[in-house]
């Protein structure tokens, strides 16, 4: 292995450049593809429930693909994982972009999103393999403020490319992706791991069927009648399913020679307030999906405008990630994870004043935006890389 190298040499900013335009471009296809959703629901005349699927799909796949790449990169490189997502990336992009039809078009998304899902995992561990521990907190924090950024430019670059045709919006994923790859193959480390353990497929098949259980039955749930939508032949098998196969996956990979979820993780203390901490700020992120709505019906905002409501937090998030990895090194990650709760918690309080204005709309969507970037990303990342 090659010993950690400082930020401020060449050959880092290299590394770091070459991770952050990776992780932008699967960012990207997140925020690009909402002003495209009419076009596509046009071009292939689904319904909006079928639609959903587009972001749902892209989802499923990504958290299938986090845990996978991450494990892949421990054996087989760095480098050769991160190359093999940015390639399934592309050919997803190539995909959906060609779809004769909507199942082919949500097959490319699946592609899509294995490929863009591993980029920030193995961008993380290239980061805590080649950084100094002193320097990783401002690297994480640069690559935590790719989705801010990602979310600012995706929908007006979108619509941009939307003015010639929605297939476009993945084309130009080509180019962008033979850069990055050709860069990446250039300068990350491509060290191996020796241990040829099985790999761990059983595991790895249980875990899909979890993840895709949970994602259809809460698809499928219906918020005006919530109970009666649980216990319906659309949702409850799924529910079963889902918790027969958890509990068949924790089995397997107590028994594994080399489990894709290792169990000692959810023995530690730390990793299990992480991973609460990161399920409860992504509750808190899914909210900020119907602040655009509740300017609409508190502000009176046009409906075509309402997202703009969103420059605030979108802007504290790009600036909050960077200073969040500086204060890493400075104050630790408990102080930064605690200023960034205290934050979230504030936003969420202003939002729910009772005499909501422009004025306060704006302070509630910076303070959730530096909360966010003071636990998504580089604090919580630190914390389980260490």
């Amino acid at each position: 292995m090659k010993p950690p190298i400082s930020l401020g040499d060449a050959r880092s900013w290299r590394i770091l450049g070459v991770l952050f335009a990776g992780v932008f471009m699967g960012a990207l296809d997140i925020a690009i593809v909402g002003p495209a959703l009419p076009a596509l629901q046009d071009e292939f005349a689904v319904d909006s429930r079928a639609l959903s699927w587009v972001f749902n799909l892209y989802i499923l796949f990504s958290l299938l693909g986090a845990p996978l790449m991450a494990k892949l990169s421990d054996r087989y490189g760095r480098r050769t994982i991160y190359l093999a997502d940015i390639a399934l990336f592309a050919a997803g992009s190539v995909l959906v972009a060609i779809a004769p039809s909507f199942p082919v078009l949500l097959a490319g998304r699946a592609i899509q999103a294995f490929g863009a899902g591993g980029l920030l995992p193995v961008a993380s561990a290239v980061i805590g393999d080649t950084f100094l521990p002193a320097r990783r907190g401002p690297a994480l924090g640069l690559i935590g403020a790719v989705f801010g950024l990602a979310f600012l430019v995706g929908p007006l670059f979108g619509g941009v490319l939307l003015q010639f045709s929605w297939r476009w919006l993945f084309l130009i994923n080509l180019p962008v992706a033979g850069i990055v790859f050709w860069q990446a193959a250039a300068v990350l480390p491509g060290d191996r791991d020796p241990d040829r353990r099985p790999f761990d497929a059983m595991g790895t098949g249980l875990l899909f069927i979890v993840l895709a259980c949970v994602a259809w039955s809460i698809s499928e749930l219906d918020t005006t009648a919530l109970a009666g939508s649980v216990a319906s032949p659309q949702v409850l098998p799924f529910l079963v399913v889902a918790l027969v196969s958890a509990v068949l996956f924790w089995n397997v990979e107590t028994r594994a020679e080399d489990p894709v979820l290792h169990p000692d993780l959810l023995r530690s203390r730390e990793l299990r307030l992480v991973g609460c901490i990161a399920a409860g700020t992504g509750l808190a992120e899914a909210g900020m999906v119907f602040l655009p709505a509740l300017a609409v019906s508190s502000l009176s905002v046009e409906d075509h405008t309402a997202s703009f409501m969103l420059v605030p937090l979108v802007l504290a998030i790009i600036i909050g990630g960077p200073l969040a990895g500086v204060l890493l090194t400075r104050r630790g990650a408990r102080q930064v994870i605690q200023a960034g709760l205290a934050l979230v918690v504030c936003g969420l309080l202003v939002f729910g004043l009772p005499a909501l204005t422009v004025e306060t709309f704006y302070l509630g969507g910076a303070l959730v935006g530096l909360g966010l970037s003071g636990l998504l990303g580089a604090p919580l990342r630190y914390v389980v890389i260490r």
